[in-house]
Protein backbone atom coordinates (compact mmCIF):
# COMPACT_ATOMS: atom_id res chain seq x y z
CA UNK A 1 0.00 0.00 0.00
CA UNK A 2 1.11 3.57 -0.64
CA UNK A 3 0.41 6.39 1.78
CA UNK A 4 0.89 10.14 1.70
CA UNK A 5 2.11 12.09 4.72
CA UNK A 6 -0.57 14.70 5.60
CA UNK A 7 1.33 16.22 8.51
CA UNK A 8 4.83 17.63 7.94
CA UNK A 9 7.57 16.86 10.46
CA UNK A 10 5.78 13.86 12.03
CA UNK A 11 7.79 10.74 12.88
CA UNK A 12 7.35 7.86 10.46
CA UNK A 13 6.32 5.34 13.13
CA UNK A 14 3.83 7.77 14.69
CA UNK A 15 2.25 8.48 11.31
CA UNK A 16 1.87 4.78 10.60
CA UNK A 17 0.12 4.16 13.92
CA UNK A 18 -2.40 6.84 12.96
CA UNK A 19 -3.17 5.52 9.49
CA UNK A 20 -2.86 1.82 10.41
CA UNK A 21 -4.43 1.71 13.90
CA UNK A 22 -5.04 -2.04 13.69
CA UNK A 23 -1.30 -2.59 14.28
CA UNK A 24 0.70 -1.75 17.38
CA UNK A 25 3.50 0.80 17.20
CA UNK A 26 6.01 -1.90 18.19
CA UNK A 27 4.93 -4.10 15.27
CA UNK A 28 5.13 -1.20 12.80
CA UNK A 29 8.59 -0.31 14.11
CA UNK A 30 9.68 -3.89 13.41
CA UNK A 31 8.35 -3.62 9.86
CA UNK A 32 10.34 -0.41 9.37
CA UNK A 33 13.50 -2.01 10.77
CA UNK A 34 13.07 -5.09 8.56
CA UNK A 35 12.71 -2.99 5.40
CA UNK A 36 9.00 -3.48 4.79
CA UNK A 37 8.44 0.30 4.90
CA UNK A 38 10.01 2.64 2.35
CA UNK A 39 9.92 6.43 2.15
CA UNK A 40 10.30 7.69 -1.42
CA UNK A 41 11.47 4.18 -2.37
CA UNK A 42 14.27 4.29 0.23
CA UNK A 43 14.66 2.29 3.44
CA UNK A 44 13.85 4.48 6.44
CA UNK A 45 14.14 4.67 10.21
CA UNK A 46 11.23 4.78 12.64
CA UNK A 47 12.39 8.19 13.88
CA UNK A 48 12.59 9.74 10.40
CA UNK A 49 10.63 13.00 10.12
CA UNK A 50 8.28 13.16 7.13
CA UNK A 51 7.63 15.93 4.64
CA UNK A 52 4.18 16.68 3.23
CA UNK A 53 5.13 15.35 -0.24
CA UNK A 54 6.69 12.07 0.91
CA UNK A 55 5.37 8.79 -0.46
CA UNK A 56 5.35 5.91 2.00
CA UNK A 57 5.20 2.34 0.75
CA UNK A 58 4.20 -0.37 3.22
CA UNK A 59 4.46 -4.07 2.46
CA UNK A 60 2.75 -6.27 5.02
CA UNK A 61 4.48 -9.65 5.40
CA UNK A 62 2.18 -12.63 4.96
CA UNK A 63 0.42 -13.87 8.09
CA UNK A 64 -0.58 -17.54 8.12
CA UNK A 65 -4.29 -17.99 7.35
CA UNK A 66 -4.63 -20.44 10.19
CA UNK A 67 -2.34 -21.25 13.12
CA UNK A 68 -0.66 -24.64 13.02
CA UNK A 69 -1.23 -27.37 15.56
CA UNK A 70 1.83 -27.82 17.78
CA UNK A 71 2.38 -30.62 20.27
CA UNK A 72 2.87 -28.55 23.43
CA UNK A 73 1.90 -29.92 26.87
CA UNK A 74 -1.30 -28.48 28.32
CA UNK A 75 -2.59 -28.60 31.89
CA UNK A 76 -6.27 -29.34 31.18
CA UNK A 77 -8.15 -29.35 34.49
CA UNK A 78 -11.65 -29.80 33.04
CA UNK A 79 -13.05 -30.93 29.71
CA UNK A 80 -16.45 -31.78 28.29
CA UNK A 81 -17.92 -31.75 24.77
CA UNK A 82 -18.07 -27.94 24.79
CA UNK A 83 -15.18 -26.46 26.77
CA UNK A 84 -11.63 -26.87 27.98
CA UNK A 85 -10.45 -25.23 31.19
CA UNK A 86 -6.68 -24.86 31.08
CA UNK A 87 -4.18 -23.83 33.75
CA UNK A 88 -1.88 -21.62 31.67
CA UNK A 89 1.75 -21.22 32.75
CA UNK A 90 3.45 -17.84 32.74
CA UNK A 91 5.44 -17.02 29.60
CA UNK A 92 2.81 -18.57 27.32
CA UNK A 93 1.04 -16.26 24.84
CA UNK A 94 -2.65 -17.06 24.34
CA UNK A 95 -2.97 -16.67 20.55
CA UNK A 96 -0.82 -15.94 17.49
CA UNK A 97 -0.31 -12.36 16.41
CA UNK A 98 1.91 -10.52 13.93
CA UNK A 99 5.49 -11.20 14.97
CA UNK A 100 4.43 -14.13 17.18
CA UNK A 101 2.93 -16.79 14.87
CA UNK A 102 3.62 -19.95 16.85
CA UNK A 103 4.17 -21.63 20.24
CA UNK A 104 0.99 -20.18 21.71
CA UNK A 105 -1.88 -21.65 23.69
CA UNK A 106 -3.97 -21.78 20.50
CA UNK A 107 -1.30 -23.83 18.71
CA UNK A 108 -1.26 -26.26 21.63
CA UNK A 109 -5.07 -26.49 21.82
CA UNK A 110 -5.33 -27.23 18.08
CA UNK A 111 -3.07 -30.25 18.57
CA UNK A 112 -4.97 -31.37 21.67
CA UNK A 113 -8.41 -30.85 20.09
CA UNK A 114 -8.18 -30.96 16.26
CA UNK A 115 -11.95 -30.42 15.88
CA UNK A 116 -11.81 -27.06 17.67
CA UNK A 117 -14.07 -24.44 16.11
CA UNK A 118 -12.40 -21.85 13.87
CA UNK A 119 -15.34 -19.88 12.50
CA UNK A 120 -15.12 -17.02 15.02
CA UNK A 121 -11.56 -15.92 14.25
CA UNK A 122 -8.97 -17.79 12.21
CA UNK A 123 -6.12 -16.68 14.45
CA UNK A 124 -8.00 -17.11 17.76
CA UNK A 125 -10.17 -20.23 17.44
CA UNK A 126 -12.13 -20.92 20.61
CA UNK A 127 -10.71 -17.95 22.52
CA UNK A 128 -13.34 -16.01 24.49
CA UNK A 129 -11.05 -14.19 26.94
CA UNK A 130 -7.33 -13.71 27.43
CA UNK A 131 -4.57 -13.62 29.99
CA UNK A 132 -1.36 -11.62 29.62
CA UNK A 133 1.62 -13.66 28.48
CA UNK A 134 3.25 -13.46 31.92
CA UNK A 135 0.06 -14.04 33.90
CA UNK A 136 -0.50 -17.64 34.96
CA UNK A 137 -3.78 -19.34 35.73
CA UNK A 138 -7.17 -20.39 34.44
CA UNK A 139 -8.56 -19.78 30.97
CA UNK A 140 -11.61 -21.36 29.31
CA UNK A 141 -11.61 -22.30 25.62
CA UNK A 142 -14.75 -23.03 23.58
CA UNK A 143 -14.65 -26.23 21.49
CA UNK A 144 -17.52 -25.32 19.16
CA UNK A 145 -19.45 -22.29 17.91
CA UNK A 146 -22.47 -22.70 20.19
CA UNK A 147 -20.21 -22.92 23.25
CA UNK A 148 -18.29 -19.85 22.11
CA UNK A 149 -21.50 -17.83 21.78
CA UNK A 150 -22.77 -19.05 25.16
CA UNK A 151 -19.53 -18.17 26.94
CA UNK A 152 -19.13 -14.85 25.13
CA UNK A 153 -22.60 -13.81 26.29
CA UNK A 154 -21.61 -14.52 29.90
CA UNK A 155 -18.46 -12.42 29.62
CA UNK A 156 -20.43 -9.56 28.05
CA UNK A 157 -23.07 -9.68 30.79
CA UNK A 158 -20.29 -9.83 33.42
CA UNK A 159 -21.66 -12.99 35.02
CA UNK A 160 -18.33 -14.84 34.82
CA UNK A 161 -16.49 -15.04 38.16
CA UNK A 162 -12.81 -14.14 37.92
CA UNK A 163 -10.39 -14.00 40.82
CA UNK A 164 -6.69 -13.14 40.76
CA UNK A 165 -4.01 -13.35 43.43
CA UNK A 166 -1.71 -10.35 43.13
CA UNK A 167 1.32 -9.24 45.14
CA UNK A 168 1.76 -5.48 45.39
CA UNK A 169 4.41 -3.26 46.92
CA UNK A 170 3.26 -1.48 50.07
CA UNK A 171 0.78 -2.22 52.87
CA UNK A 172 -2.48 -1.75 51.01
CA UNK A 173 -5.05 0.38 52.83
CA UNK A 174 -8.00 0.26 53.10
CA UNK A 175 -8.15 -3.53 53.18
CA UNK A 176 -10.93 -3.65 50.60
CA UNK A 177 -12.15 -1.31 47.94
CA UNK A 178 -13.25 -0.61 44.39
CA UNK A 179 -11.11 1.16 41.82
CA UNK A 180 -12.91 2.96 38.99
CA UNK A 181 -10.75 4.61 36.34
CA UNK A 182 -11.14 4.56 32.52
CA UNK A 183 -8.43 2.86 30.48
CA UNK A 184 -7.20 3.46 26.92
CA UNK A 185 -4.00 3.23 24.95
CA UNK A 186 -1.43 5.67 26.31
CA UNK A 187 -1.45 8.67 23.92
CA UNK A 188 2.27 9.20 24.57
CA UNK A 189 3.35 5.55 24.20
CA UNK A 190 1.17 3.20 22.16
CA UNK A 191 2.94 0.16 23.60
CA UNK A 192 1.31 0.89 26.97
CA UNK A 193 -2.18 1.36 28.30
CA UNK A 194 -3.02 4.19 30.70
CA UNK A 195 -5.78 5.85 32.67
CA UNK A 196 -7.32 8.22 30.14
CA UNK A 197 -10.40 10.33 30.80
CA UNK A 198 -11.91 9.43 27.42
CA UNK A 199 -11.05 5.74 27.77
CA UNK A 200 -13.31 2.74 28.35
CA UNK A 201 -14.83 2.34 31.79
CA UNK A 202 -12.88 -0.04 34.02
CA UNK A 203 -13.76 -1.29 37.49
CA UNK A 204 -11.67 -3.45 39.83
CA UNK A 205 -12.56 -4.82 43.28
CA UNK A 206 -9.87 -5.88 45.73
CA UNK A 207 -9.60 -7.54 49.14
CA UNK A 208 -6.40 -7.87 51.18
CA UNK A 209 -5.46 -11.49 51.80
CA UNK A 210 -2.22 -11.10 53.73
CA UNK A 211 0.39 -8.54 54.72
CA UNK A 212 4.04 -9.53 54.27
CA UNK A 213 6.23 -6.79 55.75
CA UNK A 214 6.09 -4.01 53.14
CA UNK A 215 4.13 -6.09 50.63
CA UNK A 216 0.48 -7.14 50.37
CA UNK A 217 -1.07 -10.25 48.85
CA UNK A 218 -4.40 -9.15 47.37
CA UNK A 219 -7.37 -10.94 45.86
CA UNK A 220 -8.44 -8.90 42.86
CA UNK A 221 -11.70 -9.18 40.93
CA UNK A 222 -11.85 -7.21 37.67
CA UNK A 223 -15.48 -6.34 36.89
CA UNK A 224 -14.49 -5.26 33.39
CA UNK A 225 -11.91 -6.80 31.08
CA UNK A 226 -9.61 -4.05 29.87
CA UNK A 227 -6.06 -4.74 28.70
CA UNK A 228 -3.60 -4.64 31.64
CA UNK A 229 -6.47 -3.53 33.90
CA UNK A 230 -5.21 -4.99 37.18
CA UNK A 231 -1.67 -3.75 36.62
CA UNK A 232 -2.78 -0.21 35.74
CA UNK A 233 -5.35 0.13 38.51
CA UNK A 234 -3.08 -1.12 41.30
CA UNK A 235 -0.31 1.19 40.14
CA UNK A 236 -2.76 4.10 39.96
CA UNK A 237 -3.65 3.82 43.66
CA UNK A 238 0.02 3.64 44.64
CA UNK A 239 0.48 -0.12 45.08
CA UNK A 240 2.31 -1.40 41.99
CA UNK A 241 2.37 -5.09 41.07
CA UNK A 242 5.60 -6.86 41.99
CA UNK A 243 7.55 -8.08 38.96
CA UNK A 244 5.64 -5.93 36.47
CA UNK A 245 8.30 -4.26 34.28
CA UNK A 246 5.91 -1.71 32.73
CA UNK A 247 3.54 -0.40 35.39
CA UNK A 248 4.97 -1.95 38.56
CA UNK A 249 8.32 -2.73 40.14
CA UNK A 250 10.91 -5.31 39.18
CA UNK A 251 11.86 -8.02 41.66
CA UNK A 252 15.17 -9.81 42.15
CA UNK A 253 13.21 -12.90 43.21
CA UNK A 254 10.76 -13.05 40.31
CA UNK A 255 11.20 -12.99 36.54
CA UNK A 256 7.57 -12.10 35.77
CA UNK A 257 4.61 -10.22 37.23
CA UNK A 258 3.00 -11.66 40.37
CA UNK A 259 -0.52 -12.15 38.98
CA UNK A 260 -2.25 -15.53 39.04
CA UNK A 261 -5.76 -16.19 37.74
CA UNK A 262 -6.66 -18.60 40.51
CA UNK A 263 -10.46 -18.67 40.26
CA UNK A 264 -12.80 -18.94 37.25
CA UNK A 265 -16.53 -19.62 37.38
CA UNK A 266 -19.16 -19.76 34.64
CA UNK A 267 -22.23 -21.67 33.47
CA UNK A 268 -21.46 -24.75 31.37
CA UNK A 269 -22.88 -24.54 27.84
CA UNK A 270 -24.07 -28.15 27.93
CA UNK A 271 -26.16 -27.96 31.12
CA UNK A 272 -26.39 -24.33 32.20
CA UNK A 273 -24.95 -25.42 35.55
CA UNK A 274 -22.57 -23.00 37.27
CA UNK A 275 -19.10 -24.46 37.87
CA UNK A 276 -16.15 -22.85 39.60
CA UNK A 277 -12.54 -23.89 39.14
CA UNK A 278 -9.53 -23.16 41.35
CA UNK A 279 -5.83 -23.13 40.49
CA UNK A 280 -3.19 -23.16 43.26
CA UNK A 281 -0.34 -20.68 43.16
CA UNK A 282 2.50 -21.97 40.97
CA UNK A 283 5.86 -22.74 42.56
CA UNK A 284 7.62 -19.53 41.51
CA UNK A 285 4.99 -17.36 43.22
CA UNK A 286 4.85 -19.55 46.32
CA UNK A 287 8.62 -19.20 46.68
CA UNK A 288 8.32 -15.41 46.64
CA UNK A 289 5.75 -15.51 49.46
CA UNK A 290 7.89 -17.93 51.47
CA UNK A 291 10.92 -15.65 51.05
CA UNK A 292 8.94 -12.62 52.24
CA UNK A 293 7.50 -14.55 55.20
CA UNK A 294 10.97 -15.65 56.32
CA UNK A 295 12.22 -12.08 56.17
CA UNK A 296 9.16 -10.40 57.68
Amino acid sequence: MQLKSPVPNIRLDKHLTQVLPQFSRAYLQRLIEQGYVLVNSQKAKASQKLSDNDTITVELPPIPGHPLAESIPLAVIYEDEDVLVIDKPAGFTVHPAPGHPSHTLVNAVLAYCPSLTTSNDLMRPGIVHRLDKDTSGLIVVAKNDLAREYLTAQFKSRTVTKGYLVLVKGRLSPEQGIIEAPIARDPHNRQRMAIVEAGKEATTKYQVRRYLNTYTLVEVTPLTGRTHQIRIHMSAIGYPVVGDPIYGIRSAHLSRQFIHAYRLGFRLPSTGQYREFISPLPADLEQVLEHLARNA
